[in-house]
């Protein structure tokens, strides 16, 4: 695999440099041509030009590109509006497939569909690099449908930007459809000899407290506990609902996790009710919070994942890295975390609207990423390559804001453990450290509600410990204490080490027991354990002690109160008959 990387000057120089790579082709054994071009102008009358040249030069050679926010060359932002990328393949054993669709003629999903079927009727199929407008569209059915390709396919590709980021002017093009505003450009890619290593770099970190999203459709994000998703970015960062709100939360992404990996997500506008318009869907009901790009935490992702792909020994390192990076950075210094990759292998890409790649068995959708396809034929080589990195030392305001960061980070962990804390008193007990009454009673009348929507068995176990009063009145409270705390020890094991067991201080030295989804003959087994263990339990001053024990199974459409009544009765039996015994109503 040999790859020749050149930025557009001229027509001429253009027209010279496929010539150059014309005279290497017919000096070597070449299997594939690809050209990659990528470009800053979206006029169409440039590259139908470009293409014809190709054409007449190259006139086996596979082509395509999209336009960009900015263009990576030899590992580092290209100062061309064009570059073309060039990449030969040498073994007779790799294949290469273009296939084009046009949004007006294709959805997201029927696209998916149609590859899945190529995919499957083609095993040579080791990857598929895509370009795709992405603006303005919900790529979540795209992503799920592609998830089904067979799981042994890497996928990974690029969103198509314009210079201006707030502008959803796009396009792609290839040598199979041409020119399109509108539409996605796939390569598949394969063969016995040809290997593929892929991986991305975050580097943002969370910053702040955590929100729940409890509205969300699709792309829009409602409401952040109940609240409008705006007030967060108002709130936190005094970010203004203007016409440079995009531009200033844009390095300001929600992280939050997504079948299984933390992902991205960044803010596109932000509407009139507050809501927020996200580069890609965002779903309810998962915790989220405000990111911010540590400089260091990014290089040292960058230098971790350096060495994973100098492991790999690739020929070339293809790159899509979001347009956001490059603002975070600014121009001068975008290249800090995409130049390392150049003393590995020829490095190139772009600066998208968007990233794509497949983790495990899961097509996603990334912003504010960098993702990385690094690439070869055949062995690896006996001499590998060292990955280098310069060290860097931040100063001036970007050391500031790392430690600004730093101390709101640390503040705010603080802040939650002892909002945890405060939490966790509220629903406990504070001698026995069991829930209290109104916690097990909550959660009581919520498992009756589930119930009520799906069969569940449920149980209620009351238990009261025997002869209390003479306890406190022979041997004095503080041993009165003790046996309560000895039951609840018990009680709280049992529920630590078995799954669906709630426990709970009714009052005094009685206890409730919220059994989930148990037939009731474990629960009275599980009981019996309970009383037994108690009767055998020593004290320092009191003689040993026992236990009563109700046990009800909750009927349909009986009240949590009704239950309660019911259990409180089984436990007045079992006292009424002898005291240390199980009874089941």
């Amino acid at each position: 695999m040999k790859q020749f990387q050149f930025g557009y000057k001229t027509y001429e120089q253009f027209w010279n440099e496929l010539t150059k790579i014309r005279q290497w082709q017919n000096a070597r054994i070449v299997s594939k041509i690809v050209l990659q071009v990528y470009s800053v102008e979206l006029e169409s009358s440039i590259f139908q030009k470009m293409f014809a040249a190709i054409d007449e030069i190259l006139p086996d050679a596979i082509y395509l590109g999209c336009s960009t926010n900015g263009n990576i060359i030899d590992g580092k932002i290209a100062k061309s509006d064009i570059i073309i990328v060039c990449t030969i393949f040498e073994y007779p054993s790799t294949h290469v497939q273009i296939l084009q669709y046009d949004f007006k003629d294709f959805d997201s999903a029927e696209m998916a569909n149609q590859l899945n079927a190529v995919v499957s009727h083609n095993p040579w199929v080791t990857a598929i690099e895509f370009l795709v407008t992405i603006r303005g569209k919900s790529m979540t059915t795209f992503c799920d449908r592609m998830s089904n390709i067979r799981e042994d396919v890497v996928l990974f590709g690029g969103g198509a930007f314009a210079p201006d980021l707030s502008s959803s002017k796009a396009c792609v093009y290839s040598n199979e459809h041409g020119y399109s505003n509108d539409g996605a450009i796939f390569m598949l890619l394969g063969g016995e000899d040809f290997h593929i290593e892929t991986l991305y770099i975050a580097g943002w970190k969370p910053l702040g407290r955590v929100f729940r999203v409890t509205a969300a459709d699709g792309c829009i994000l409602k409401e952040l506990d109940y609240k409008p998703a705006y007030d967060a970015y108002y709130k936190y960062l005094s970010i203004k609902n203007d016409e440079n709100f995009f531009y200033n939360t844009l390095e300001f992404p929600f992280l939050y996790q997504h079948n299984g990996i933390d992902l991205l997500r960044a803010p596109v506008a932000s509407n009139a009710d507050g809501s927020l318009v996200m580069t890609s869907d965002m779903d309810e009901d998962v915790n989220a919070r405000i990111a911010y790009g540590d400089p260091w935490t990014i290089l040292e992702s960058v230098h971790q994942g350096g060495e994973r792909i100098r492991a790999f020994q690739p020929e070339i390192i293809h790159i899509y890295s979001c347009a956001a990076r490059k603002t975070f950075w600014g121009t001068d210094e975008v290249s800090k975390e995409t130049l390392p990759f150049q003393t590995i292998a020829p490095t190139s890409g772009f600066f998208t609207s968007g990233e794509f790649l497949r983790t495990g068995k899961y097509l996603n959708q990334h912003n504010v990423t960098l993702v990385i396809a690094a690439m070869r034929e055949g062995k690896k080589s006996c001499k590998p390559k060292t990955f280098e990195m310069q060290k860097e030392v931040f100063s001036g305001k970007v050391s500031m804001i790392n430690r600004l960061a730093t101390f709101i980070e640390a503040a705010t962990e603080e802040l939650e453990e002892a909002n945890r804390k405060l939490a966790l008193s509220v629903i406990t007990d504070g001698m026995t450290q069991l829930l209290n009454r109104s916690e097990i009673t909550r959660l009581i009348r919520c498992a009756v509600k589930q119930k009520s929507k799906k069969e569940i068995n449920l149980c209620l176990v009351m238990l009261d410990i025997d002869d209390f009063k003479r306890v406190n009145d022979t041997c004095g409270h503080k041993e009165g204490d003790n046996v309560i705390i000895a039951l609840s020890d018990i009680l709280r094991e049992t529920a630590k080490t078995q799954e669906n067991i709630s426990a709970g201080r009714w009052g005094g030295e009685e206890f409730m027991l919220l059994f989930q989804d148990y037939p009731t003959d474990d629960v009275q087994a599980i009981a019996e354990c309970i009383r037994r263990e108690f009767s055998e339990t020593a004290f320092e001053k009191s003689e040993p002690k026992t236990v009563s024990i109700g046990i009800v199974t909750i009927q349909n459409a009986e009240t949590p109160d009704a239950a309660c009544i019911r259990v409180d009765n089984a436990l007045y039996e079992a006292k009424k008959s002898g005291k240390n015994k199980i009874v089941v109503l």
